[in-house]
């Protein structure tokens, strides 16, 4: 049976990123061209996507002609909002929310981000539509490739249909090669720089401060966050209201990226906002 065939009401979580959309891509070619009418696409913007992810996204709507739910997490009933690329937030917004909301920090061991941002907003919208849609239980479409054993062991087979195609990263790279459009992000050393999640704090140090050199700016709204966290709580440690105890803060970052070059390990935690 082809993997991509929908035969129930099914969500396909849509990172912005490229196996995701090929993952789409091969949804829509199962099903003629058209997304099947029991599919929803959901793509749940945090506010610190890069500006390319967004119009990445914009771009499948557009030159495949397929409908795809803007999503943005908000503290107040239902606790979402469906809004579009122009509406789109670009600055963080959904996100410092979320932190103000919970008056803490996500990190490595808690990556309640991807929880509450893109997880459950999706769920709480589809709920909203009369989906019997449960978290941990349902028929959601997830691009994970083949060639991610470890992200892949983490999620029941039939929710990943690139798994079940042998989908690998060679195969994605063939597939943007022959499209008339791309996910411009930008090149470092031969790998995106920013990525969904811009500076995510999963990055390793290298990464960041790559980033935090390459734009600077980028690391205003983080070392901003580490700083709003602290103000509220301020009877906690230092080191409990950064993003990662095992890194400098962001501000840290910023200031290093000025003068140093390089120095430590290239060691990124793999995060499920996806490809």
């Amino acid at each position: 049976m082809n993997p991509y065939k929908i035969t129930e009401p099914t969500c396909i979580s849509f990172s912005g990123g490229r196996t995701s959309a090929y993952m789409l891509y091969k949804v829509l070619e199962a099903g003629g061209g058209q997304l099947p009418s029991d599919a929803v696409v959901c793509f749940a913007n945090t506010g610190k996507e890069d500006e390319a992810t967004l119009k990445f996204v914009h771009d499948c709507e557009t030159h495949w002609n397929v409908p795809i739910t803007w999503l943005e997490w908000r503290a107040e009933v239902p606790k979402f909002e469906v809004v579009s690329f122009e509406k789109a937030s670009r600055n963080g917004e959904p996100f410092e929310q979320c932190i103000r909301h919970y008056k803490k920090l996500p990190n490595p061991a808690q990556r309640w981000c991807t929880g509450q941002l893109k997880i459950r907003t999706m769920h709480r919208y589809l709920r909203s539509l009369g989906w019997a849609h449960h978290e941990t239980d349902n028929n959601d479409f997830i691009g994970i490739r083949a060639d991610e054993p470890r992200r892949a062991a983490k999620i029941p087979r039939h929710k990943t249909p690139l798994v079940a195609d042998g989908v690998t990263k060679e195969t994605i790279d063939s597939f943007w090669d022959s499209q008339p459009f791309k996910l411009n992000l930008a090149i470092h050393r031969g790998e995106a720089l920013l990525g969904n999640c811009d500076i995510c704090f999963l990055k390793s140090i290298d990464k960041k401060m790559n980033i935090a050199r390459e734009t600077p700016e980028k690391t205003i709204w983080w070392a901003k966050m580490e700083e709003i966290v602290t103000e509220l709580n301020p009877s906690h440690t230092k080191a409990g209201n950064l993003f990662r105890q095992d890194h400098p803060s962001y501000k840290e970052i910023a200031n290093f990226s000025r003068n140093q070059h390089q120095l430590f390990g290239d060691e990124t935690i793999p995060c499920f906002c996806g490809d």
